[in-house]
């Protein structure tokens, strides 16, 4: 399909490669979604009667989110957990998107920075410390699971796997329905919700709907940016496939198949290297300058092509004689896109935004990876560098509210690659732990519309406070924003003590800063363990949760990584700094009352639920760590 025929019809046209069996289309009635049933001759030989399978299924829920990768993952946890009946459908049989087993990508996010940012918490820390508990042996399809008891263990929360959301019902410029297809039944699904979600990365729902949207590069006047083109141009970063060998001990010979494609290295750039290249070689990717959506299968094929011939290269050129005991263990066969389309919001994130590190009033994530703007062409353009990194970061920037709703469908909401930027942006954004804090925004953001029953924008006009509040209590991180939650009562607290102090100060738990920033010390830190924290009020108040924040090591990176690499910036455990038991006391008319005790901790946010109790203190005994001689807290928060 020409380009210009492809923006012309929009998302029809991309419907037209679905999935959907005998199926015609109408964003006017679900009606027309049903196959001529008439044609369906069952016969069940269990009740010798004749009949038609009821395939057709409607459904309602607070809030769809559309796409399971660790961006959909966290948005649908986070609404959930804030009070919304939420329904979460992927079309694979699998979750966690280019982190899954089908296609093994490392689940990054500002660990480039080298030593100099903290990583990501919230709900993906979440994840991957369930995973570091869980997966000891660090297999990608035990992840899968993994992620997948991460989702369905939520009450709030139903998970559709195996279904493709295809098309959009509209009421003005308001979803109505999302028309959905699972593949594994048959089934024709309605989903009914007042707020959607789409962190596909392809975002079709968003697409069917009308949304606004671009593909391609913006050239360098349009946003003053640096490092894009002169003029604009349709080119969109590659999907790649990887692979994964084993050493055999012995020799292994290698036979490349017959649609494998000839790969010579002469003219390659310097900067195409093989480091690591037994565990997946990322450059071998191919790219767009048109509908790379239409393109996918014959680009996964020719991807197929490209992989086989590189591994042909190495086994057989003489010049790998490290690879002669290796052989192929795993093959990617499901490509792992970066960009296709990106969704228009009230505003467009552009490179400037990151490398100067504006400030947003309606701040709700962050990122820090470089601009790492992969060549183009891909693997058909070795000549040059396989990704130019533009730009490193020395800190990280902050990502606005106001690019994670839809510009005209009043109702949208995106995260992951999708959102509403410039594609300078996207190649820093992209990196699947920034989509996960943008994420469990959106999560969070639609819970505060159903709450209030209002739309996105308005959330961005009049309520980014109580949103950023609550991302803040839910321990995400927010770059200049602390904590000053007025409902939080240990901030009303006349006093505050612990037990012992080697680092910090205990009046640093409620100054609104959950971690360490630029060298200020943010947290107390005890001396030994079988230490205390004490808050005090001078006139008694009713409590019914208490929540802190330990120590989890937010320097080092817990992401699962095909070499396990373990060091300094990586580990491959439970972060022995992490608190793992402890026990709540409130003072109940002069006498110590148990409140609560936890024996084996697993999160960073640690919470207490409890009748309500009225107290005149409380108090924190931390008995125990994963390993390290003391304890740390970065936070205290107490509510009635």
């Amino acid at each position: 399909m020409k380009r210009r025929e492809f923006f012309k019809k929009g998302s029809k046209a991309a419907i037209a490669a679905g999935v959907i069996p005998m199926v015609t289309t109408s964003c006017g009635s679900s009606q027309s979604m049903a196959y001529d049933k008439d044609k369906d001759k069952w016969y069940h030989l269990g009740t010798g009667k004749s009949g038609m399978p009821n395939r057709k299924e409607t459904v309602g829920f607070d809030v769809a989110v559309i796409g399971g990768g660790a961006a959909g993952i966290c948005a649908a946890v986070a609404a959930a957990r804030n009070g919304s009946k939420t329904v979460l459908v992927q079309d694979r049989p699998v979750l966690g998107g280019n982190a899954s087993s089908e296609m093994r990508v490392h689940l990054n996010g500002v660990n480039n920075i080298k030593g100099k940012a903290e990583r990501e918490t919230g709900i993906i820390e979440e994840i991957l410390l369930h995973n570091r508990f869980e997966n000891e042996q660090e297999s990608f399809p035990v992840f899968d699971h993994v992620m997948y008891d991460f989702v369905v263990r939520e009450p709030n929360l139903t998970l559709m796997l195996n279904t493709q959301a295809i098309e959009a019902v509209m009421e003005g410029n308001t979803i109505k329905s999302a028309l959905c297809w699972q593949a594994t039944t048959e089934k024709l699904i309605t989903i009914n919700a007042p707020i959607f979600i789409d962190c596909s990365g392809d975002g079709l729902l968003a697409a069917t709907a009308g949304a606004e949207y671009r593909t391609g590069r913006e050239g360098k006047a349009e946003f003053n940016e640096t490092y894009a083109p002169d003029e604009p141009d349709g080119w969109q970063m590659g999907a790649t496939l990887l692979m994964s060998s084993k050493d055999m001990g012995r020799p292994m010979k290698y036979s490349p198949p017959s649609y494998a494609i000839k790969y010579s290295h002469e003219g390659a750039s310097p900067r195409r290297k093989f480091a690591g290249f037994q565990d997946g070689i990322w450059w071998i990717e191919i790219g767009s300058d048109d509908d790379i959506i239409a393109d996918a299968e014959k680009n996964r094929h020719k991807l197929m092509g490209y992989l086989h011939g590189v591994w042909d290269y190495i086994k057989n050129s003489g010049h790998f004689p490290e690879a002669e005991n290796l052989a192929l263990d795993w093959v990617g066969s499901l490509p792992a896109r970066r960009e296709s389309r990106r969704f228009i919001g009230d505003y467009i994130m552009s490179e400037k935004d990151m490398t100067g590190h504006k400030h947003f009033e309606d701040a709700v994530a962050f990122g820090g990876w470089s601009l790492d703007e992969h060549n183009p062409g891909g693997i058909e353009n070795i000549s040059e560098p396989p990704s130019y990194f533009h730009y490193h970061f020395e800190k990280i920037y902050e990502f606005p509210f106001r690019s994670l709703y839809s510009k005209n469908i009043s109702n949208l909401m995106f995260a992951g690659r999708n959102v509403s930027q410039t594609h300078i942006a996207l190649s820093s954004s992209r990196i699947m732990a920034t989509c996960a804090l943008q994420g469990q925004a959106v999560g969070t953001a639609a819970s505060i519309c159903n709450k209030n029953r209002i739309l996105p924008r308005e959330v961005a006009q009049k309520h980014i406070n109580a949103l950023q509040e609550q991302l803040l209590r839910d321990d995400a991180f927010i770059p200049n924003r602390p904590a000053k939650d007025p409902l939080d009562l240990a901030r009303q607290a006349s006093l505050i003590f612990a037990s012992t102090t080697t680092t910090g100060d205990v009046k640093n738990l409620t100054n609104g800063m959950s971690r360490d920033i630029d060298s200020t010390i943010n947290h107390w830190q005890s001396e030994g363990l079988g230490a205390h924290v004490q808050l005090e009020w001078e006139t008694p108040v009713n409590l019914t949760k208490v929540e802190l924040k330990c120590d989890t090591n937010v320097k080092r990176n817990i992401m699962m990584r095909k070499d396990s690499k373990n060091d300094d910036l990586y580990g491959n455990s439970v972060p022995k700094e992490m608190l793992k038991s402890l026990q709540l006391q409130g003072r109940v008319d002069g006498a110590w009352v148990n409140l609560g005790e936890i024996s084996e901790n697993k999160t960073r946010l640690i919470k207490f639920s409890f009748n309500s109790t009225k107290v005149s203190a409380i108090k924190i005994n931390m008995t125990a760590t994963y390993g390290a001689k003391n304890v740390k807290l970065f936070e205290v928060r107490c509510y009635a």
